[in-house]
């Protein structure tokens, strides 16, 4: 067990708790290899009736996968010292670690009570409950790191309503409770200084008799407040409208012609991001709507490993955590440059082997 985890039964609940509060809870291999196997157990334990995983400290849930660590990793091979694996067994393992929340047979409730990016939206998504608070900020970031939305990304975003998924995707758009809410992600809301209470009235009940997942809902009903009004509708048309077409470019030049303020930022937004990581994640996007979760996965695996062996994420981690500039020089630098032939190799078998899965 390591401290930046903690994975405890309290009365009817297991409690996982993100122990890395100055790091907002980012997820390290370490605490993968911690609740993979005690999520199997809890599957197996009747006297554990549901999961309910939070973040410790005031100001996350869990911001995103340790991507400075496999951004040393794949640094450290690169000059010949070390084999690099970390940059295929992290993702490996995050990718089941993803799949068995999503085949979890009992109430999985995270409480995503402050910054919820990137990993962190793994960790939560694919369960069956997703409590908001009013301190809720979520996003999948990515195509700004040189990297595409992933941790199921493939999956869930395409099958969020019209484009907002695509939407979400390209522009890494920071997002709140009221519009979690309004996409489907978010299933209760509560004020945040009543997150322990929720925990330990989980824990004290009885969860077992009839729906267990209604019981849950029930449950988070005693403290539910009221979420706000969201701000996505009032650009919904316009984000059906642009994000359906088929290329960035032609996003771009629909936004360009949409000519409003939310456009004329949305597309200076897109233009900041890794090109080679726009044309990735439109691509996934397009393709995730036909796949089933596994096969999402398996995919996202085979792009990662791409985006390992290029060289954007490391110029994207340097600009944002190392030299923390904001300032990465993209190569290829622009949308025109980018070979499609680049962006097909990233969707075939990685040298790391296919991702395989444990039932």
């Amino acid at each position: 067990m390591t401290q930046d985890v903690t994975c405890e039964v309290k009365g009817a609940i297991g409690l996982i708790t993100l122990n890395r509060p100055k790091a907002l809870n980012a997820l390290t291999l370490g605490m993968i290899e911690v609740m993979a196997p005690v999520l199997k157990d809890w599957a197996a334990d009747d006297s554990v009736q549901a999961v309910v995983i939070r973040g410790a400290g005031d100001r996350a849930f869990c911001a995103g996968g340790d991507v400075r660590a496999v951004w040393d990793a794949g640094k450290a091979m690169q000059r010949g010292e070390g084999d690099g694996a970390l940059t295929a067994t992290f993702f490996a393992e995050e990718y089941r670690l993803n799949r068995r929340i999503k085949r979890f047979p009992k109430p999985y409730l995270a409480i995503l009570d402050g910054i919820t990016m990137g990993g962190g939206v793994g960790l939560s998504v694919h369960g069956s409950h997703r409590v908001t608070t009013e301190k809720t900020l979520f996003a999948m970031p990515e195509t700004g790191i040189g990297l595409f939305p992933d941790v199921g990304g493939t999956y869930f975003l395409p099958r969020l309503p019209g484009q907002l998924g695509t939407y979400l995707a390209l522009t890494g758009a920071r997002v709140q409770a009221a519009d979690l809410h309004y996409m489907g992600i978010g299933t209760g809301h509560i004020p945040s200084d009543k997150v322990d209470a929720l925990v330990d009235l989980l824990a004290g009940s009885d969860l077992s008799g009839g729906d267990p997942h209604k019981r849950v809902d029930d449950l988070v009903a005693t403290f539910e407040a009221s979420v706000g009004e969201p701000t996505l509708p009032g650009h919904r048309e316009a984000i059906d409208r642009c994000f359906a077409a088929g290329t960035v470019e032609d996003i771009l030049a629909a936004l360009v012609q949409e000519g409003s303020e939310w456009a004329d930022a949305t597309a200076k937004t897109i233009l900041s991001m890794s090109p080679t990581s726009l044309k990735l994640a439109l691509a996934q996007m397009r393709r995730g709507v036909e796949l089933d979760f596994d096969d999402a996965m398996r995919l996202e695996f085979r792009m990662m490993q791409g985006c390992m062996r290029g060289q954007d994420f490391y110029e994207g981690i340097r600009a944002v955590l190392v030299d923390k500039d904001r300032n990465p020089k993209w190569s290829p630098a622009s949308l025109e440059e980018v070979d499609a032939g680049m962006i097909e190799s990233h969707f075939t078998l990685p040298t790391a082997g296919e991702l395989a899965f444990e039932d």
